[in-house]
């Protein structure tokens, strides 16, 4: 076993350093974060329901759009491969790719379906409720083929992978099974954000990073103790021939789990924990681009645990940049 701080603070700095310029691509469920910002001051004569006054309002992006917006924040080139429907949120969300520096030619526009839309509405810094708009068909007909088409222009140069499955119908069996015959074709590695239901079609990848809810589900036996972890950690690297399995587990950090028995413990580094949405879009990019800039398992999964303590400081989908992981690393707030 060993530990992330045995991991040397210089050798993260030199990885950082070749950040910069590294194409990844991104096949996933693009969605739009819709925030609505208020107060509460009484509570509505219709129902025992809070009105929020609304103040303001702000959208990002959400699923695959974050790991690519977490890539370009590291000085990354994302190449992003999703879905979006031709409406105003669709749009809305092209014009986030845009302020963000995203190339989405790969993101198609699918005529029977809706944008992904999550909208949080939001008081006094809590959440007070959240309303979903979205279509969860498997993606079929025109928008599959001009799918698998952006896909292979997509990971065509790419120095890394990631699927972002949020089940939301573009990770279909098929459509992952092209996408890892197209990274192996092409020698990089791929790093998948798990969807339960899809578990077993993720066989032999790089790595896959459930949270612990998640990896205990898969597993079929939930991790309450240091065994049940052990055991759900080395049965799904086992069962998926996968080259590492990385659990985070909140509070507790993460635990690495890779071939050949080397297992890494890394302590959590966040100070303050404002709000876990989109944490895990940014453990999997940042894993996945530094295995592109040449990070062993090890290294990879400690830079990503320094990330996710920074997003989650952060109430709403969140990034970070190069700089706030250095400082971050050095010990000193970004």
């Amino acid at each position: 076993m060993t530990s992330s701080l045995s991991l040397a603070v210089r050798d993260a700095h030199a990885v950082l350093g070749r950040f910069a310029g590294r194409r990844v691509a991104v096949l996933g469920d693009v969605m739009l974060d819709r925030y609505l910002w208020g107060q509460v001051d009484r509570i509505s004569p219709e129902a025992p329901v809070p009105i929020v006054e609304v103040e303001r309002e702000t959208v990002s992006l959400g699923g695959a759009g974050n790991v690519a917006a977490n890539l370009a924040a590291l000085g990354a080139v994302p190449a992003l491969i999703g879905l979006v429907g031709e409406d105003d949120d669709g749009r809305r969300t092209q014009v986030e790719f845009a302020r963000r520096g995203i190339e989405s030619r790969g993101v198609v526009t699918d005529l029977s379906r809706r944008t992904t839309v999550k909208t949080r509405i939001i008081a006094h810094q809590q959440q007070v409720v959240r309303a979903d708009v979205e279509s969860r068909e498997d993606v079929a007909g025109a928008a599959r083929g001009q799918l698998l088409g952006a896909l292979e222009a997509g990971v065509r140069g790419a120095e890394g992978l990631v699927v972002s499955d949020y089940g939301k119908g573009v990770v279909t069996r098929d459509v992952l099974e092209r996408a890892l015959e197209l990274a192996r074709a092409a020698g990089i590695p791929v790093c998948v954000d798990p969807k339960e239901s899809h578990f077993d079609a993720y066989r032999k990848v790089s790595v896959i990073t459930p949270n612990v809810l998640e990896a205990g589900r898969a597993f079929g036996r939930r991790i309450v103790d240091d065994e049940s972890l052990m055991a759900a950690g080395w049965g799904l690297r086992d069962r998926l021939d996968a080259d590492a399995v990385l659990i985070t587990r909140g509070a507790q950090g993460m635990s690495l789990f890779e071939r050949g028995g080397r297992y890494t413990v890394l302590p959590t580094v966040a100070r303050e924990v404002f709000d876990v949405t989109g944490a895990g879009d940014t453990v999997v990019s940042v894993f996945a681009l530094a295995l592109a800039a040449g990070a062993e398992f090890p290294m990879a999964a400690h830079l990503s645990n320094h990330a996710a303590g920074l997003v989650i400081r952060e109430v709403g989908t969140a990034t970070c940049t190069a700089d706030e992981l250095r400082a971050s690393l050095a010990g000193a707030a970004p």
